[in-house]
């Protein structure tokens, strides 16, 4: 009886320190969002459509790791990532960054936190701008047989300038791997 309550004991401080790294992570967010930066010359960027998203990589630097999926103190001190308040159900973060050309990675959970599509983009984004990574599922009607019927949707990211999409990407599903690579699409 005594160990199970001890194994209770250490699991419940266990949560409660991962929690707590959590918290801590968005609370130094909350506080690098009030130092001064250049509204002028950033752009925001936004990801939409999963269950969640994260930034991981602007450039050479890393924002949020991988498998910890603890926020980088470098991007926090630069002032790139913000708190959302667009979504009132959970937490979400954004970034800030100058106007420049990058490469981006996104890490997109569109079922659960288990598993992520990597979405990697190099953009030009202009200054003053806001852009979204909206992720989604391209339902097509289709007849033929049930083979070609069966087949998963292709998994789709609109990046959208404002309210307009400016680039589409899609990734096919592979019969023959099960894996595929993004492909942009003409809109």
């Amino acid at each position: 009886m005594i160990k199970v309550f001890d194994y209770r004991i250490m699991i419940g401080v266990l949560s409660l320190a991962l929690s707590a790294c959590q918290t801590t992570d968005i609370l130094r967010v909350k506080t690098a969002e009030n130092k001064p930066h250049n509204p002028l010359n950033n752009v925001t960027l936004y990801c939409t459509g999963a269950e969640s998203c994260e930034f991981g990589r602007l450039g050479n630097m890393v924002l949020i790791d991988a498998d910890t999926h603890r926020i980088n103190p470098a991007a926090i001190k630069q002032g790139y990532l913000k708190l959302s308040k667009k979504e009132s159900k959970k937490t979400s973060l954004y970034l800030t960054v100058p106007a420049n050309q990058y490469e981006l990675v996104i890490r997109f959970y569109p079922i659960s936190q288990q598993h992520a599509e990597v979405f990697h983009v190099i953009h030009r984004f202009k200054a003053n701008q806001h852009y979204t990574f909206k992720m989604y599922r391209k339902r097509s009607e289709s007849s033929g047989s049930l083979l070609n019927v069966s087949a998963p949707s292709p998994l789709c990211v609109d990046m959208l300038q404002g309210q307009k999409v400016i680039r589409r990407f899609c990734r096919p599903y592979n019969a023959e791997t099960g894996l595929s690579e993004y492909i942009e699409q003409k809109i």
